[in-house]
C-alpha cells in the first residue's frame, strides 16, 4: 500500500496525471546523443516512446557500431609454427604432462620455436614423425629436431626447455653423474606414470584405442593406417 501511494503521488505532480509507465523510462534514454561523422558510432535509428496522445520525443539508439570480429583462435596455428626448431610429441590424456605441456605452450608463444603434437590424438600419423608409433612414444618422451633427429628421456626436456629461454632448468643434467643419475629417475618416472596418474595399463590403452580405430573404420568404410 505503501508503495503504491508512493507511485499515486508520483504521477499527480503538480497536479497534473501522467502515465506511471513512464517512470521507468531512465531521463537519459531522452536525451540525443551527437557524434561526429567520423566516430565509430555514428549511426543511430529512432525508436518512439509512449505518450499520453500519440508518440512523440523520440530517442535515439545504436544501431550499428564498428566493432572488430572475434577472430577465433585457431589452435593448430598456434602449436605449429612455420619455423619449428623442435618437435615436442606429448600424451594429451595425461593429466600431470599436460600442466607442463601448457606452460610451455603459453612461453612458446613468444618463441614459436616449439610445435607440439599430441599422439593421443586420432589424427596422430606416425609417418609425419620419424616413424615413432603410438606405443613406443607412450613409453618415454620423444622430442624431434627440425634436421629429423630424434631425442629422449632427459635429454629431450632439455633440449625443449632451452628452446623457450628455461635451458637452465636442466642445465646441470648435461654433466656427469648427474646426467645419468636424472635418466634413472626419469626411467622410473616413465614406467609407472600410468599408474601414478591413476591410467590403465598400456596394454589396455592400446586395446581400447583399438577398439575405437575399428569403430571409427566400420563408420567410414576406410580406415587411416
Amino acid at each position: 500500500m505503501a508503495l503504491r501511494g508512493a507511485v499515486a503521488t508520483a504521477c499527480n505532480v503538480g497536479g497534473r496525471h501522467r502515465n506511471p509507465s513512464l517512470l521507468s523510462v531512465p531521463h537519459y534514454l531522452k536525451l540525443k546523443f551527437h557524434y561526429p561523422p567520423s566516430h565509430a558510432l555514428h549511426r543511430f535509428t529512432a525508436f518512439p516512446i509512449y505518450q499520453p496522445g500519440g508518440l512523440k520525443y523520440p530517442i535515439r539508439a545504436i544501431s550499428e557500431a564498428t566493432v572488430d570480429p572475434l577472430t577465433p583462435k585457431k589452435e593448430d596455428e598456434e602449436q605449429s609454427p612455420q619455423n619449428w626448431t623442435i618437435k615436442m610429441l606429448y600424451d594429451g590424456d595425461c593429466p600431470l604432462c599436460m600442466r607442463e605441456v601448457n606452460m610451455l605452450r603459453e612461453r612458446n608463444k613468444d618463441y614459436g620455436t616449439i610445435k607440439f603434437v599430441d599422439i593421443s590424438s586420432n589424427e596422430y600419423s606416425p609417418e609425419e614423425n620419424q616413424g615413432l608409433d603410438y606405443k613406443t612414444v607412450m613409453g618415454r618422451i620423444h622430442a624431434i629436431l627440425s634436421d629429423g633427429t630424434v631425442v629422449t628421456d632427459v635429454e629431450a626436456f632439455r633440449r625443449i626447455y632451452e628452446q623457450v629461454g628455461l635451458g637452465w632448468v636442466y642445465v646441470i643434467t648435461k654433466y656427469e653423474p648427474i646426467a645419468t643419475i636424472t635418466d634413472a629417475v626419469y626411467g622410473v618416472w616413465a614406467k609407472y606414470r600410468l599408474q601414478i596418474t591413476g591410467r590403465p595399463p598400456l596394454e589396455d590403452i592400446l586395446e581400447l584405442r583399438k577398439k575405437n580405430k575399428d569403430e571409427v573404420c566400420n563408420d567410414r568404410n576406410s580406415c587411416k593406417k
